[in-house]
């Protein structure tokens, strides 16, 4: 039955989902027509989301099964409608075991065998099992092998939570400590490690540092069972909070919340003692001085009343949860959804366990959303929280949560991030109905999604700018080191003629002063009417020219070699050659007379480059 603000719908417009017909609008991809709202909006500050109606026919659901064997792990997805033994049949064949060998335990329930169809035990989508094989022996290894192995290894912990009789499915490696399973017992539980009364320890397990390796557990699955140490005062303590914790609210609005009748229970369960009762602890602590700490409390204490299939809540504080939503890239932004909380209200067990556990509800919110808790039932933590909510949102929309009475809670808000302020999309009471629940998240989603592709857009554009501006510096910067390269190389080449020219004026200037030298050195020339044997020689120069001199008959070879080395051809660098016949005069002993050597009375030489 809808809301009196939505009409009534004919049987032909009922929606099947989950088995039940629902006379009301079903959730889908929208199109252009509209229906109103059935909540009306008690502030200005909230944008209204129309959603639109589009039959949805039910689909197969799933289950995905993580079945650990030894050291292997196995998933299987199979449809509800299968049995157990479709399960060991395909596990034959991953693991090569006999069916008819295997013992697959972790179901949540008893009396499980082949035949049982997975439908009929209602488990959540995910599911965690492992495999026995006690008709089969172990595989053989050294003792250092087997410990190194079961190091490696996971062991799989069933806990009971002894005074609210729940179990918890725990994976820890084999080198994880006693003292670490407690601790995170404790996030689970709320029962501090000093307080914790076990069994099920193996006898070998005398000290929490020792690792699960060691200890002495069963592999690889294991049964511990924990509760909390009592003691007389608590157990008063306990009573009384029992006794508190039982309401009977009398003075709700009629017109806040329809008929309990509309959401499948009477009122005896609607305002019964049995959903209070199992109160046992708050869903968060009081003046809770980390954030993060109180939603790890609320998550257990959720998991531990309403069971695992339910919205994954962010773990820290408001800041943060804005930070993962809002801050990333465009593409990967979401919604912020944040629920909130009260023990008192009468709604609060339907909403939660009808509502916000249904399959589709959590995973659309898993997909679209980041989705934030907060426990609105303590004093301390209400005015906390509407402190946190004038800070981000605005007085206005403090006030009106500040408004809210008991009964209309619990509320969920939807709350999309922009450029400078977080806008408030829209705020669901507990009056609600699944259909209704998917209606305003996929609308908000449709406003949520135009937004950010316009910030993709922009996003896009601004990088793409900064792609041009980066590859201008980049080309600009290579320009610049491509100058500064090439007017480095040109320093470098001026610096080296530089020092070849140098290097050239100072063996031209040693080249001269030994040419001076020898030249002053020079016996003096003979004139023609001297007395004495006088040979005259006519050298020609590489070049072409001629010079001639008068020498001695008895002067030495040496001289000879002196006289072409003062004219600028050093013996060591060119050839002094005869013509006829040819031979090189520069191979001959220089301390022989030009007499000796045959160059008298005259002879033609020429001067050759040595190689």
């Amino acid at each position: 039955r809808l809301h009196a603000s939505c009409g009534r719908l004919t049987e032909e417009e009922g929606v099947e989902y989950g088995g039940d017909t629902l006379h009301g609008p079903a959730y889908g991809p929208t199109s252009h027509s509209t229906a109103a709202s059935s909540t009306p909006s008690s502030s200005s500050a909230f944008r209204h989301v129309v959603p639109s109606r589009q039959i949805v026919e039910r689909q197969p659901r799933m289950l995905d099964f993580r079945v650990e064997y030894r050291d292997r792990n196995v998933d299987v997805v199979l449809e509800d409608s299968s049995t157990v033994g479709d399960i060991k049949h395909i596990l034959e064949n991953e693991l090569q075991i006999p069916a008819t060998k295997m013992l697959l335990k972790g179901w949540k329930t008893g009396d499980v065998d082949d035949s049982t169809v997975l439908k009929t035990l209602h488990l959540p989508k995910n599911n965690s099992l492992y495999v026995l094989t006690p008709d089969l022996p172990p595989p053989s290894s050294s003792h250092s092998g087997a410990l190194q192995e079961s190091l490696n290894q996971n062991f799989m912990l069933i806990v009971t939570h002894r005074e609210v009789q729940r179990e918890y499915n725990l994976n820890f490696s084999g080198s994880s400590t006693i003292q670490e399973v407690k601790r995170n017992v404790y996030d689970l539980t709320s029962i501090p490690v000093r307080h914790q009364l076990w069994e099920g320890w193996p006898p070998s397990a005398t000290d929490d540092s020792m690792t699960l390796a060691v200890s002495g557990l069963t592999f690889p699955c294991h049964r511990l069972t924990v509760g909390r140490r009592s003691s007389p005062v608590q157990t008063r303590e306990q009573s009384e909070e029992q006794c508190t914790d039982v309401h009977m609210v009398s003075d709700s609005d009629g017109d806040d919340f329809e008929d309990a009748t509309e959401f499948g229970v009477d009122d005896g369960e609607m305002f019964g003692v049995a959903s209070s009762a199992l109160r046992k602890s708050p869903m968060m602590p009081e003046n809770a001085e980390n954030e993060g700490d109180a939603l790890l409390q609320f998550t257990a204490e959720f998991s531990s009343r309403y069971g695992d299939c339910h919205p994954v809540y962010f773990i820290g504080s408001l800041e943060a949860a804005f930070q993962e939503a809002f801050y990333g890239k465009a593409r990967d932004r979401k919604l912020l959804a944040i629920y909130l909380h009260h023990d008192e209200s009468v709604l609060t067990n339907v909403f939660c366990s009808q509502m916000l556990c249904a399959e589709s509800i959590v995973s659309y919110l898993s997909q679209n959303f980041i989705t934030w808790a907060w426990d609105m039932t303590k004093e301390a933590n209400r005015a906390r929280f509407l402190t946190m909510c004038t800070r981000h949102f605005g007085s206005v929309v403090a006030q009106t949560i500040r408004t809210q009475k008991t009964d209309q809670f619990p509320l969920f808000l939807i709350i999309m991030g922009k450029r400078s302020s977080n806008e408030v999309l829209n705020v669901i009471q507990g009056n609600t109905t699944v259909d209704e629940l998917m209606m305003r998240l996929m609308a908000a989603m449709e406003i949520f999604s135009a937004q950010q592709q316009e910030d993709i857009k922009d996003e896009d554009e601004r990088e793409a700018r900064e792609n041009v501006k980066r590859e201008q510096d980049e080309a600009y910067r290579i320009s610049l080191e491509a100058d500064r390269a090439k007017r480095e190389a040109q320093e470098r080449e001026m610096a080296e003629q530089f020092r070849l020219e140098q290097i050239r004026k100072e063996q031209e200037e040693e080249r001269e002063a030994i040419r001076l030298s020898l030249e002053q050195s020079l016996p003096p020339e003979p004139k023609e009417e001297s007395t004495e044997s006088v040979s005259k020689l006519r050298i020609r120069t590489p070049s072409g020219e001629f010079f001639e001199r008068r020498f001695l008959a008895s002067s030495k070879l040496q001289v000879v070699f002196d006289f072409v080395a003062s004219k600028g051809y050093p013996w060591e660098e060119y050839k002094l050659l005869g013509t006829f016949p040819r031979r090189d005069v520069t191979q001959l002993d220089p301390n022989k007379s030009l007499l000796e050597v045959k160059l008298y009375p005259q002879e033609t030489l020429f001067l050759e480059a040595k190689e």
